[in-house]
């Protein structure tokens, strides 16, 4: 004798986890690693690196995709900013500051960068203006980490402790982050301690986007990287690279753009002797930006002197600065 039954459960479906996405803003004072720490958390230069203050002048946004949307992953949104400015001497200065603080209006998490065992009045300066703009105690307060960097360049790790406990006094950090962003397994721990505050949201990006930066702008940002790194501390930070030409014609680029600088003695610097100077940044950038474009490029460099370019608000913006 037979009867006909309903076929029995089977187990239930896992269910799906929904993709997290956020904004994660990274700021700190000049030069204590922000630029560093983004490259390494997106896996790749986005950002340009030098041992000059000042160097990031723009808002850079890096990606980083963990898994896949569909599948719970996470998306992180890294965006660098300026070193905040604590003399506003200029109109490039203030500039770079309102792009600090516009930045903070927008993210989700808040990476506050020091060096580890350091805190001077230029990181007050910069915590406070955190402060301000997320919130420190209320409930709609935005998290914010304190990113301890460098943490290769400290000898004795038990005068950590001290140090932490004062800087728990200053903010009510959500996460302490002790860590050198030149070891990957720093970074992958930092990203893991994030991805639990990304909102619950679909993804901002496709899964294999980098930046949100343009192939024209990184150019201008590589020799801009190339320009301080081989003129030292010669040339006043108020130099910048301005592109004229972004041609493309087949796997070839072929690039022009001007250096510009406020001085005749600053195009003298760059040029250098016999113009070896300006060969040599024009080398090394163009053999970073064909590894970057996969491409040959041809580029030209010239060198243009504006006196007063950094103090005056529409030379600023037809430079692209925001």
């Amino acid at each position: 004798m037979t009867t006909d039954h309903e076929p029995l459960p089977g187990p239930p479906d896992a269910v799906a986890r929904p993709p997290r996405c956020g904004l994660v803003a990274i700021v700190g004072r000049p030069n204590v690693g922000k630029s560093t720490l983004l490259n390494a958390l997106v896996g790749q230069k986005v950002s340009i690196t030098s041992s000059k203050a000042q160097t990031t002048r723009h808002r850079i946004t890096g990606i980083r995709s963990l898994g896949k949307a569909d599948e719970g992953g996470a998306q992180f949104v890294f965006v660098d900013t300026p070193g905040f400015q604590t003399q506003h001497v200029a109109a490039l200065n203030r500039t770079l500051n309102r792009t600090v603080q516009s930045v903070l209006s927008d993210v989700d998490v808040v990476l506050f960068v020091v060096e580890a065992g350091r805190f001077g009045l230029d990181d007050a300066k910069v915590l406070s203006l955190v402060s301000s703009q997320v919130g420190s105690a209320s409930e709609f307060a935005k998290p914010v980490f304190l990113i301890a960097n460098k943490l290769d360049a400290v000898h004795r790790r038990a005068e950590l402790a001290p140090w932490l406990k004062s800087m728990q006094e200053r903010h009510a950090f959500a996460e302490f982050v002790p860590l050198s962003a030149k070891k990957d397994a720093d970074v992958q721990r930092l990203l893991g301690i994030i991805q639990p505050y990304l909102p619950e949201q679909p993804w901002l990006y496709e899964e294999d986007a980098l930046t949100d930066r343009s192939d024209r702008f990184l150019a201008s940002e590589i020799i801009r990287e190339k320009l301080f790194r081989l003129t030292g501390d010669e040339l006043p930070y108020t130099s910048t690279v301005v592109i004229d030409k972004f041609e493309e014609e087949g796997n070839l680029r072929r690039i022009a753009a001007s250096i510009v600088v406020e001085r005749d003695a600053h195009k003298g610097m760059i040029i250098g002797a016999g113009g070896e100077r300006l060969k040599r940044i024009g080398s090394e950038a163009r053999q970073e930006l064909e590894k970057l474009l996969d491409a040959k490029v041809f580029l030209e460099l010239w060198v243009k002197v504006r006196s007063g370019w950094a103090d005056d608000e529409a030379h600023l913006r037809s430079y692209g600065y925001e």
